[in-house]
């Protein structure tokens, strides 16, 4: 399959959506020949705007696609993803990759069984400023995370922990090698009936904690990760696509020195990243980088989080 372009659609064009349409459209062996939403006149808008033809039935582009992107709403990707992927047909499904773990298991089942690639869009882990920083980080010993943003429109079928605060338990369980041994978790509903904020405290067998604070009814963005480690600190800034990394140097002759600053950082956007790394491990046959038992992973952890939030309110 390397040889040759590869048809792409997308299903779903709302506020993600179109920039998985804008980026498929040029991304390296691929072209942009369907773009799927329930919403014709905003199917039609996007898919003008690509080259690529519209259609309101995800149903409709099979057969006419060799991969396929999924940006709906969180409840319908266990009924899309199964779709395409009892088929052979290899799939991208945006963050979180299922509303709950019986899901994700559909999906994950149905890519394993037709052999179909399965890729999650954990953003984040395309971030070159965690790309850049990642291999400071070695068994770091606590974490600090803050995911502010302001509220919505979307996502509102989810609480904060599935909307926002999943990118970053993805992210602290990719960096983190250990398994989670006990959490603690809160989370107040402010603007919606879901939790709209939410704080969790996650303990690893290897003894390292992470506090991970989410919110969607901030006035400020924030989206900075600091881990903490022996001999070294490390503070990315997903928003601003900064790193930092500062290390404790020991010298014979004199006393230890904190010694570093910010790091070269390249200019890509991670979105285009993720979307390419999907593209290229289609075309040469291998594993996305964000697979489903990542996915997983994390939808596991939310879920757990999640629990751990209703049992606090119900007290």
């Amino acid at each position: 399959m390397s040889d040759r372009i590869l048809r792409a659609g997308v299903v779903g064009v709302g506020h993600l959506g179109r920039h998985h349409a804008r980026i498929l459209a040029s991304v390296a062996g691929a072209s942009l020949t369907a773009v799927v939403d329930t919403n014709e006149p905003r199917a039609r808008e996007i898919a003008a705007g690509v080259g690529a033809r519209a259609f309101t039935d995800a149903r409709d582009i099979i057969g006419q696609v060799d991969l396929v992107s999924i940006a709906a709403p969180t409840e319908a990707h266990a009924e899309i993803a199964c779709l395409f992927l009892e088929r052979g047909i290899p799939v991208l499904v945006e963050k979180p990759l299922a509303r709950s773990v019986t899901e994700a298991d559909a999906i994950i089942a149905a890519a394993a069984k037709s052999g179909a690639v399965l890729a999650v869009g954990h953003t984040e882990r395309f971030n070159p400023a965690v790309m850049a920083a990642r291999p400071a980080v070695n068994d770091p010993g606590f974490v600090e995370v803050h995911r502010l943003g302001t509220f919505p429109e979307r996502s509102l079928d989810i609480d904060v922990v599935f909307d926002l605060m999943i990118h970053d338990l993805d992210l602290v369980l990719s960096m983190v090698p250990s398994e989670v041994e006990s959490i603690e978790a809160v989370g107040v509903p402010v603007l919606t009936d879901r939790a709209d904020i939410a704080n969790a405290r996650i303990r690893f067998a290897s003894g390292c904690v992470a506090n991970v604070t989410a919110s969607r009814i901030s006035r400020d963005r924030t989206r900075k990760i600091r881990f903490f480690q022996r001999d070294a600190y490390i503070s990315i800034d997903c928003g601003s696509r900064e790193a930092e990394v500062y290390r404790l140097v020991r010298h014979p002759d004199r006393r230890p020195a904190i010694e570093g600053g910010r790091i070269e950082v390249s200019d890509s956007e991670p979105l285009r990243n993720e979307l390419q790394d999907f593209v290229d491990a289609v075309r040469f046959g291998r594993q996305p980088l964000v697979g489903g038992a990542d996915g997983r992973r994390a939808v596991a952890l939310a879920a757990e989080i999640t629990e751990r939030m209703a049992a606090c309110t119900r007290i």
